[in-house]
């Protein structure tokens, strides 16, 4: 892809990734100061929405990325293959504003549902579990690029994942992607529906708790009048 601006300035291949980061730092304080303070007064709810939902909207965007990404790549190999001129690298662009919404709510999500709904004695296990869910997904996602590899390739033709990525389907890897982020988000939807949250969690058990007092009250009251 043509990553030049201008007749001069070429940019860094390494470097494009940054419009995720910069797509973050604008996004939360705007999110933070203004968004969250509507939402507080239609939901009522202290953080405009709660955390699960949080999560949930960033792995929406998190599919959402995969899909963009899959048609920027079929459209570049379209490009590639007629021998037009190369397309220019902020092509990739929207997909990587995507992943930024999709970090945004996700990953800091993610932080503050550990550091809240765990026990005040265990917040550290919580940040570990933090850490330990990026390094489950970093071996699954090597274990699925292996799979890929060797799946994927035919006789006459390479695998989906191969150097040359003209002759490789960058675009079919993307789409699968999306397709396990919907499954994934279906079965986030079913773990959510049945979560509870701690302080729910408390308040339902002091009012159990409230409710076999009076029971037990009034049974005692019956006990001495009679």
């Amino acid at each position: 892809m043509d990553r030049h601006i201008g007749s001069n300035f070429e940019v860094p291949a390494g470097s494009i990734g940054v419009i995720s980061l910069i797509t973050i730092g604008i996004w939360l304080p705007f999110y933070d100061r203004l968004l969250v303070p509507a939402l507080r007064r239609i939901t009522n709810h202290e953080n405009g929405i709660t955390l699960l939902q949080r999560i949930g909207i960033g792995n929406i965007f998190s599919i959402l990325s995969m899909v963009v990404a899959g048609l920027v790549e079929k459209e570049r190999r379209r490009w590639a293959n007629s021998g037009m001129a190369s397309m220019s690298v902020f092509w990739l662009a929207p997909q990587l504003v995507l992943m930024g919404f999709c970090e945004a709510f996700n990953m800091i999500g993610l932080i503050e549902f550990f550091n809240r709904q765990f026990p005040d004695h265990m917040r550290s296990i919580g940040n570990a579990l933090f850490s330990c869910s990026f390094a489950g997904a970093s071996y699954t996602s090597s274990i699925l690029v292996t799979v890929l590899h060797r799946v994927t390739a035919t006789n006459d033709r390479p695998d989906w994942l191969t150097n040359d990525i003209n002759k490789g389907r960058l675009d079919y890897f993307y789409y699968l992607l999306a397709g396990l982020g919907v499954f994934n988000v279906l079965y986030f939807l079913y773990c959510a529906s049945r979560y509870r949250y701690k302080g729910v969690v408390i308040e339902l058990e002091n009012k159990a708790t409230n409710v076999v007092d009076v029971e037990m009250n009034s049974v005692l009251n019956k006990g001495l009048s009679t």
